[in-house]
């Protein structure tokens, strides 16, 4: 014990310690990662340090109906309910699928407009939905196990 501590003691006198100086002055590098959803292709692109890692096919609304803009992600939600027909999460009937990444798109709460799941994966591909992006479940599922609240989101043409 006595020998191992003399040696710790002896290895930290030795090293000089200007040669660690810019190694612990240095900030600690982190990932970032955003999304961009493009109305006009329906995809939607999870960027990693502004390079794109992963392309989905989705949904939006019709005409006008996805609002455009610089948002969040603000929630999430595991089987959610589809309130407006009081369909119970997990329930084949839902439409909003297994999952639901909620927006940070003013004045409603993460609760109004969202990234889901469908119950009609067909759909995928068109302006269908009533402003909310939709996504085949397993590719929501994914975004929902890797993407954390708070991540930006752009929507645009």
């Amino acid at each position: 014990m006595f020998r191992s501590k003399v040696m710790l003691f002896l290895v930290l006198l030795i090293v000089p310690y200007g040669t660690y100086s810019a190694q612990t002055n240095a900030a600690p590098l982190e990932d970032t990662v955003s999304m961009i959803i493009d109305k006009s292709s329906h995809t939607l692109t999870v960027y990693v340090n502004e390079d794109p890692v992963y392309v989905f096919q989705v949904a939006t609304g019709r005409r006008n109906l996805t609002p455009e803009g610089q948002f969040s992600i603000s929630n999430k939600i595991k089987n959610p309910w589809y309130l407006r027909k009081n369909i119970p999460g997990g329930d084949k009937r839902n439409p909003l699928g297994t999952r639901w990444l909620g927006l940070s798109v003013p004045n409603t709460g993460g609760y109004t407009y969202g990234i889901h799941g469908t119950n009609n994966p067909y759909s995928i591909g068109g302006s269908v939905s009533s402003g909310c992006i939709r996504m085949r479940n397993r590719d929501v599922e994914w975004l929902y196990r890797h993407i954390p609240v708070g991540t930006p989101v752009t929507i645009r043409e």
